[in-house]
């Protein structure tokens, strides 16, 4: 349950234009956000809501997409042209493919689905209102930095190295509390920029020049405080569109460094960051002598701390391996002097042994739970399974995976409906909850349930149920010591084979 005071806190000094045309659902939802918005102005239709805007601009606007006159897309689009930098959330009755795409292109900052989970609304309402703090401060920050620039130029030099020192040391700051978002970013925009100062020393590049390549390592993600939660924090691979999102990083932290004169030359290293000599990288997919040499260097080593850092389906490298696959990639993807520099420069590197990508405390693992929550029944997913047999990370406190099939659960469903079949599995998984607390348990297959567990279960109480509603069920116990399976696939292998 989302803590509703901290929500109304963090909302209360933001105004909402909300537009929606059924007249029943709109009172409802106004009257649920007043309670946490300073105002909430409502519209009938997309028309009149982009009056409504025109006349008086809002923090928040929230819509529907399907409504009479002009439909909420439409209205989103105009208000954009307006000020592109509006936050808007898109409401939907249904999530075809083509309004997300059309929705991601207008650049909106949530989606929801009807019928409404108010748990969802309070997430996505508490991210965005962040996400508007966020910005309102960093757009204050950004006047006072202006503000401070005037002062150097007229004051001595003594002063205006002691204000440079205190404006790095506030976009420093910044890149703390982007870092601390999520634990894989934690730390690597240092380890980048002590790695890209190791190889540029290598190069024999002067002290002034390295001292500029080690800060544009340390503000080389700084783009990444505009990318969404959903993207940024997600724990496994990212999607097709999700990588473009998070592409955008490059053009963002490019755009917020390259205003400051003090910070040009470190605006043009980190643009290229992700470029490679055979053009296969980005943002512009620039070639061979086209990148600096600086660019060179940050590329090699963002992607040597990649390489030596944990990911959730990927283990990370020694150091060794890690240049090694560097040196793979010599002359095709990395500079070849920039990677000879990197081979002398990193070989001695210590890694620490706690650098990944997986939760270490019980704030980062509810964050984390919440990409891996099934959102009918609340218990995990199927995709937290093959997480965690992929891991093996809990064989020492479980090793027995018991699996209940509910084997005729279509001819309920084509009795009682899909709204009947929700509410049976709603029903398993609340007994499966009660009868095994300390147990880890997923929905899988659609309609089918896994426990992990320290040994054998009877699904005792399941199985009653499932008796109650002429439901035929049947269960397996796998001993994930004796099997070798590491993934849902090959659980999925397994189960087909017996």
């Amino acid at each position: 349950m989302f803590d509703l005071k901290i929500l109304k806190d963090t909302c209360k000094d933001f105004t909402v234009l909300y537009a929606e045309d059924e007249d029943v659902l709109r009172s409802s939802v106004q009257n649920y956000l007043s309670k946490f918005f300073k105002l909430v102005e409502i519209a009938k239709d997309g028309l009149e809501g982009l009056d409504k805007y025109k006349k008086e601009p809002y923090d928040l606007v929230i819509t529907d997409i399907s409504m009479p006159k002009m439909d909420g897309l439409n209205m989103s689009l105009e208000i954009k042209k307006i000020n592109k930098n509006q936050k808007i959330i898109i409401i939907s009755a249904y999530t075809d493919s083509e309004s997300f795409l059309k929705s991601i292109k207008i650049g909106i900052d949530g989606y929801m689905v009807k019928p409404f989970d108010y748990d969802q609304i309070n997430e996505i309402l508490y991210k965005t209102a962040l996400s508007l703090k966020s910005s309102k401060e960093n757009e204050m920050f950004k006047n006072q930095l202006l503000e401070m620039v005037q002062i150097k130029i007229e004051e001595n030099q003594e002063l205006e190295k002691t204000k440079e020192d205190n404006y790095k040391d506030a976009l420093y700051t910044l890149v703390d509390l982007i870092e601390q978002r999520d634990t894989y970013t934690g730390g690597h925009s240092s380890r980048v920029a002590r790695y890209c100062k190791m190889i540029a020393k290598k190069l024999k590049y002067s002290e002034k020049d390295i001292g500029i390549i080690y800060e544009a390592g340390i503000l080389h993600d700084i783009g990444k405080v505009a990318i969404p939660d959903s993207v940024l924090l997600k724990p496994g691979k990212l999607d097709d569109i999700e990588y473009r999102l998070m592409q955008k990083h490059v053009d963002i932290g490019y755009d917020v460094l390259i205003k400051s004169p003090m910070f040009k030359d470190i605006a043009k290293i980190m643009k290229e960051h992700h470029e490679r000599i055979d053009g296969s990288g980005y943002p512009r997919g620039l070639q061979g002598d086209e990148i600096s040499l600086s660019g060179k260097i940050m590329a090699v080593a963002d992607s040597f701390d990649a390489m030596t850092t944990n990911r959730i389906y990927k283990v990370k490298k020694d150091v060794a391996q890690a240049l090694e696959e560097i040196k793979s990639l010599s002359g095709i993807r990395f500079d070849e002097g920039v990677v000879d520099a990197a081979l002398e420069a990193l070989k001695y590197v210590e890694i620490k042994q706690n650098i990944n990508q997986l939760p270490v405390d019980e704030m980062e693992k509810e964050r984390f739970s919440y990409f891996y929550k099934d959102q009918l029944t609340g218990i995990y997913n199927e995709n937290y399974l093959d997480l965690v047999l992929n891991q093996r990370s809990f064989m020492e406190k479980f090793h027995v995976l018991n699996i209940l099939f509910l084997k005729s659960f279509n001819l309920y469903n084509k009795k009682y409906g899909w709204v009947g079949g929700d509410l049976f599995l709603k029903t398993i998984a609340r007994a499966l909850r009660e009868d095994y607390k300390d147990a880890l348990i997923f929905r899988i297959q659609g309609d089918d349930f896994a426990v992990l567990s320290c040994g054998g279960i009877d699904f005792h109480h399941a199985y009653e149920k499932c008796e109650k509603s002429s439901i035929e069920c049947s269960h397996m116990q796998i001993d994930l010591q004796k099997q070798d399976i590491t993934s849902v696939k090959s659980l999925e292998k397994f189960m087909q084979e017996k």
